[in-house]
């Protein structure tokens, strides 16, 4: 296998594909049920499955009452589970719901069945039998059942409420399974198998369907993938099964972390396979990051002392080119039209509450913002604002400076000018320039004399000047400096330490991305923040290339390129995001980073992109600016992260304040990162220069 096959399988990638079937089912014709079930377990293995989850008693069909207790029925369901553990060899782990005889009881019990294998069955732990239910009429609970055996069609497993199943040769394909009802209850089994070490939990279920059930489920399942950091499987019974006096809808659906990977057709008329691609080594780090879990673990009394492991052998097989999983391109920035504008509103509220919060903490009097007519200073500018209105201040309490510079263009100082009319804020303009040349004259750098050297203390010269300014106009005028880097800048160090964009007295931006700011105008402008000559305005500034303007423009007239020098901030932002939320190694970040942006025709994008930066980028352009953001994290830029001002934490996928989600030393290399990615990538890019 190539290194490219390798990178491109998605077993290797920390990844379990599962399989939700919903068969049709054929009332009490257990024959027939059989061969349906196993028409879905090879397809759903042509598809590269590695687990398919059936619904509950799909091997009998639930709804038959009474015959559950007839000998002719269940001594065919054992005869064809029998055939199913036969016909297993080469398909994926198979959930089979059935009907279990042991020890003159009947389980309502799932069958868990690998590689010609009976591995367990599992006993649904708690029965209904309130309104339309009446389970216990036939069956016995198995809550409690742990340690024992069961023999079935001349097999033997495990049986019990204490089995956990993990692959032998997969690190992470580590289940649990419920039943239904289990987990309607206040604890249920399968928070106890997540204790226990499982990632994915499953649910057979024969939920019959009433108006508004299907949001229940689907906030358990959502809740339960949440509060034990893993993936949610449930599979419902579907088309078929005895509408007596009652329906079933036959819903499916995976939740990963709170966020459905995929959902079935409700009400649908033929059997249904839904797939999802499952990110288990996502979930494994998100429980070493978050310590509550092994402290309910060790309240609990270790249920991994409790449970028994059974394994199993594992071999990819099928169509694994597919991924079944979305990976949004803008990990911060979501694709919904509801969700964008809750997020937007959450976000811009978080930074204004914060910045009103630490004005009222001052003895201050004024907001001093450097306003350059880029977007994190008008960002910064339009919070401030909103502050001075919440506050009931006149908006002349914002002092406002452009402070043009060797660079400078025409076209955004006067959209930093007309902002700054616009908003009725104090604006004042102060040329550095001839501070910046009297500087670098008593430094001897060769600009001084007439040479066209552009170099780091050129730029910072410039940028150390605007923030000394800012200061000390601070000081004069009774106020406080509103810093306005962000989050991305952070990231990428792209910013001057000490007196220079990196400091300030109140970061507000500093727990924002890039990509997010440049929605957080563009919400601004849709629901009416601002009046309509502030919102022409700001879309001249969205329009506008990102540029630091501090190097002049070449003989092309070309301006000086952010993006073209750090890489595109929409890559760098999903970079930050898997990489300082997720913890995941950078060719599992390539691996999800060419899944999300390979295609730009394929996917959902936020609402009111332009069409024109609707692009693509291919692995070794990916592979290219993921070596450039990870020589910048990890080796370059953590000291300025160390010593960062007060500032919001905005955003779940994290800040990088050395009080908040991100400690680190600022001594660090980034070796082992980009030696990683270079053992998996081989020779498909090249590294970047650093």
């Amino acid at each position: 296998m190539t290194a490219a096959e390798r990178f491109m399988a998605i077993e290797n990638q920390g990844l379990v594909r599962l399989a939700c079937a919903t068969p049709l089912a054929s009332v009490a014709d257990v024959p027939a049920n059989a061969q349906a079930i196993l028409g879905q377990a090879r397809a759903a293995a042509a598809a590269g499955a590695d687990i398919i989850l059936f619904p509950e008693l799909c091997l009998s069909s639930y709804a038959i009452d009474d015959l559950h207790l007839q000998d002719a029925l269940l001594e065919r369901v054992e005869a064809e589970a029998g055939r199913l553990i036969e016909a297993s060899k080469g398909l994926p782990v198979m959930l089979v719901g059935a009907p279990v005889r042991r020890a003159g009881r009947l389980y309502n019990a799932a069958l868990v069945i690998a590689d010609g294998r009976l591995l367990g069955v599992v006993p649904k732990s708690y029965l209904p039998n309130y309104r339309e239910y009446y389970e216990k009429r036939w069956f016995a609970p198995g809550a409690g059942l742990t340690g024992m055996d069961i023999s079935l069609a001349g097999h033997r497993a495990p049986f019990g409420a204490d089995l956990i199943f993990a692959a032998d040769n997969r690190a992470d394909f580590i289940f649990h399974v419920e039943i239904c009802e289990d987990y309607w209850g206040p604890v249920p089994p399968s928070t106890l198998g997540a204790l226990a070490g499982a990632l994915i939990l499953c649910n057979l279920s024969a939920s019959n369907i009433t108006v508004g059930k299907a949001r229940d489920r689907d906030l358990l399942s959502a809740a339960q993938s949440v509060r034990c950091a893993a993936a949610y499987a449930y599979s419902a019974a579907g088309p078929g099964e005895s509408t007596t006096d009652m329906a079933w809808d036959g819903q499916a659906m995976v939740h990963e972390m709170g966020v459905v990977l995929a959902q079935s057709t409700r009400f649908g008329e033929d059997p249904e396979l839904t797939y999802a691609d499952i990110d288990v080594q996502r979930l494994r780090l998100e429980r070493m990051r978050n310590g509550t879990f092994n402290d309910t673990a060790a309240a609990m009394g270790h249920p991994e002392q409790r449970f028994r492991r059974v394994g199993f052998p594992y071999t990819p097989q099928g169509d694994r080119e597919k991924l079944y999983q979305p990976v949004k391109r803008f990990p911060f920035v979501p694709a919904d039209p509801l969700l964008l504008d809750a997020d937007c509103y959450e976000a811009f509220n978080i930074q204004v509450e914060g910045l009103i919060t630490r004005f009222r903490a001052t003895a201050g009097e004024h907001f001093v913002i450097g306003v350059s007519g880029g977007l994190d200073s008008t960002h910064a500018l339009i919070v401030a604002a909103k502050a001075c209105d919440r506050l009931g201040l006149p908006r002349s309490a914002i002092l406002g400076y452009t402070m043009p510079g060797f660079a400078t263009g025409e076209h955004t100082k006067s959209n930093a000018w007309a902002l700054m009319n616009a908003l009725g804020v104090k604006g004042e303009e102060i040329d550095i320039r001839p501070a910046a040349r009297q500087m670098l004259a008593d430094m001897d750098h060769p600009y001084a004399r007439g040479e066209p050297v552009y170099d780091v203390t050129f730029e910072n010269v410039q940028a150390g000047l605007r923030t000394d300014y800012l200061f000390r106009l601070a000081n004069r005028h009774g106020g406080f400096v509103v810093g306005t880097g962000d989050l991305s800048e952070l990231a990428l160090g792209w910013c001057t330490y000490g007196v220079g964009d990196q400091m300030s007295h109140y970061a507000v931006n500093s727990g924002v991305p890039k990509t997010l700011i440049q929605y957080l105008i563009r919400w601004c402008i849709a629901t009416d923040q601002f009046d309509p000559q502030t919102d022409a305005i700001l879309q001249a500034i969205l329009d506008t290339e990102i540029s630091p303007e501090l190097v002049p423009a070449d003989a092309s007239g070309a301006m000086q390129s952010t993006e073209s020098r750090v890489g595109p901030y929409a890559l760098n932002d999903f970079f930050l995001h898997h990489i300082t939320r997720a913890g995941l190694p950078p060719s599992k970040v390539a691996f999800l980073a060419w899944h999300a942006w390979r295609d730009p025709d394929a996917g959902a994008w936020p609402p009111g992109y332009p069409d024109s930066a609707k692009v693509g980028y291919d692995l070794p352009t990916i592979r290219r600016w993921l070596d450039n953001f990870l020589y910048r994290f990890f080796t370059i830029s953590q000291f300025k992260r160390s010593a960062l001002p007060n500032g919001p934490k905005v955003s779940s996928g994290g800040a990088l304040s050395p009080r908040g989600d991100w400690r680190a030393p600022s001594d660090s290399k980034a070796t082992v990162w980009l030696d990683e990615l270079d053992e998996a990538l081989g020779d498909i890019g090249r590294r970047a220069e650093g």
